[in-house]
């Protein structure tokens, strides 16, 4: 079986039994610091701890996407952050620190576990019509009939500074580059960009530029 083979094999097959094996793990060994970060938001804001969003999911279907919430309850309803008079007013004293991070991501761990998500794939949209373009420029590269990920080239590329256009032939990239090896080096690489924040840009980009109030 040469490595073309290979590959296919592990797209079709292994890869989905990695992210269970990931993801049950991850849970199992993060389970403590996920209840102290769902304690002190409960603490810092009366409501739910975990947020549900729906997302984009592969071949298009929606999915509810998981997060820990970062902003008060009172934010207002779907407006986007870059929007509020006073965006600051709103986020919870733990939020940077949650999103700086990736905290906030943790809860997809379950998403991953279930099968809306993988491990590594773009990642995924809210479908709104800020972000349409991107689905739509995905679709020029078949980005959309794979399963949206945790982290992906893009996170590796530029994170948030990227514009919808880059994101989705990042996407594309991925798409004609995905392997064992290529996930691997994207997950690691992703792991030294959130410790080093490289590519973060707060209120920019993917989905942090909107609200995470609502349950």
């Amino acid at each position: 079986m040469g490595v073309p083979e290979l590959t296919a094999v592990y797209i079709r097959v292994w890869k989905r039994w990695i992210d269970i094996l990931l993801s049950l793990t991850g849970i199992v060994f993060l389970c403590v610091p996920m209840l102290v970060i769902a304690a002190i938001i409960k603490l810092q804001d009366p409501g739910p701890a975990v947020f549900r969003q729906e997302r984009v999911g592969i071949r298009k279907t929606r999915f509810e996407l998981l997060k820990f919430r970062t902003m008060r309850q009172e934010t207002p309803h779907d407006l986007p952050k870059d929007m509020l008079s006073e965006p600051e007013r709103y986020m919870l004293p733990c939020g940077w620190t949650l999103r700086k991070y990736s905290l906030d991501e943790l809860p997809q761990l379950f998403n991953i576990l279930r099968g809306d998500m993988s491990i590594v794939g773009p990642r995924p949209v809210i479908g709104n019509l800020n972000e349409r373009e991107l689905i739509e420029e995905r679709d020029r590269y078949g980005a959309n009939d794979i399963r949206p990920g945790l982290t992906g080239l893009a996170q590796i590329s530029g994170r948030d500074m990227l514009s919808n256009r880059e994101k989705a032939a990042l996407d594309g990239e991925y798409v004609r580059r995905q392997s064992f090896l290529f996930d691997c080096r994207c997950f690691f690489l992703s792991i030294g960009k959130v410790l080093t924040h490289d590519g973060f840009s707060e209120g920019g980009g993917e989905q942090r530029n909107v609200t995470d109030h609502r349950t």
